[in-house]
């Protein structure tokens, strides 16, 4: 089964400017002789850098994080890291990206987003600090639409779903965007970069952090059935599961709870969802 945008494969042009810093998926065939000195490769054709060991604490009131993973940033960033067409593309340049509403496009871009509501709250926390909450830290938050199509890249003339968001004095982040779509060949997920401040926040090379969420089995399948824009979505889902993507199977059990979303609900009116994004700073 493929997928005509070819997720998170079809980039090998631009292998050599994200090998350096970013994991990339291949076909095991494609690897040729490169010099993949330094990079791991799992079962998936996932090439990236080693992740440092998962860093767990516990917090003040007794509730626990883990250190979330490095995590390709995938072939649409927008971050100024690729190209699209031979042009460099990044979003986090343009006015209007720091935003907590994400279903509509900004910057002169007009298409809004349809979907299913979804209010994310993010809570960046310090995992070397007991859990201590990151005030003042900008988090990029990207991910695909109903149909599987992520703006700039699959259509040109919107920027929908990306933003920026600074977390407050309890490091919380609010977005609202719909719940994103699947495709083939990976789960239901976002993606993120977390930044140490503002003025870091122009491009992904300064990024501290480059991770995914994972959406949550129950309400991938609620969602999908009850609402006819995700008609795709059902078809694809029944091929994957957490355990099996090629992105999120190499973290541990924490790890993977930790980036799973925690929803409240219904798949007609739509979710409201938390999760917890832990960093490693001195």
């Amino acid at each position: 089964m493929t997928n005509k945008h070819q997720h998170e494969r079809a980039f090998f042009n631009d292998l050599p400017a994200m090998l350096a810093r970013r994991k990339v998926l291949l076909g095991l065939g494609s690897l040729g002789s490169l010099g993949l000195i330094g990079l791991g490769l799992n079962a998936s054709g996932l090439i990236g850098r080693k992740n440092a060991p998962m860093q767990t604490a516990t917090a003040a009131d007794g509730t626990s994080c883990v250190s979330d993973p490095f995590e390709t940033e995938g072939p649409f960033p927008a971050d100024g890291t690729n190209t699209k067409a031979g042009k460099l593309v990044n979003v986090l340049t343009k006015e209007g990206v720091i935003r907590p509403d994400l279903t509509t496009s900004f910057a002169g871009m007009k298409p809004v987003a349809a979907g299913l509501p979804l209010s994310l709250e993010i809570k960046l926390v310090n995992v070397s600090a007991s859990c201590a909450p990151l005030a003042g830290y900008p988090l990029y938050l990207w991910h695909c639409d109903v149909k599987g199509n992520y703006s700039l890249y699959d259509q040109t003339d919107r920027n929908y779903l990306r933003g920026v968001g600074i977390s407050d004095q309890n490091g919380l982040i609010n977005f609202k965007t719909i719940f994103p779509g699947c495709y083939p060949g990976r789960w239901p997920h976002m993606h993120f970069e977390v930044f140490e401040n503002a003025t870091s926040a122009v491009s992904g090379s300064k990024a501290l952090l480059t991770a995914q969420l994972a959406m949550p089995e129950k309400e991938c399948h609620a969602a999908y059935q009850a609402n006819q824009l995700y008609t795709d979505s059902i078809e694809h889902l029944k091929y994957t599961s957490l355990e099996r993507d090629g992105i999120f199977n190499d973290n541990t059990k924490a790890q993977r709870e930790q980036q799973t979303l925690t929803m409240q609900g219904d798949a007609t009116t739509g979710y409201t969802a938390n999760v917890t994004v832990g960093l490693k700073l001195s």
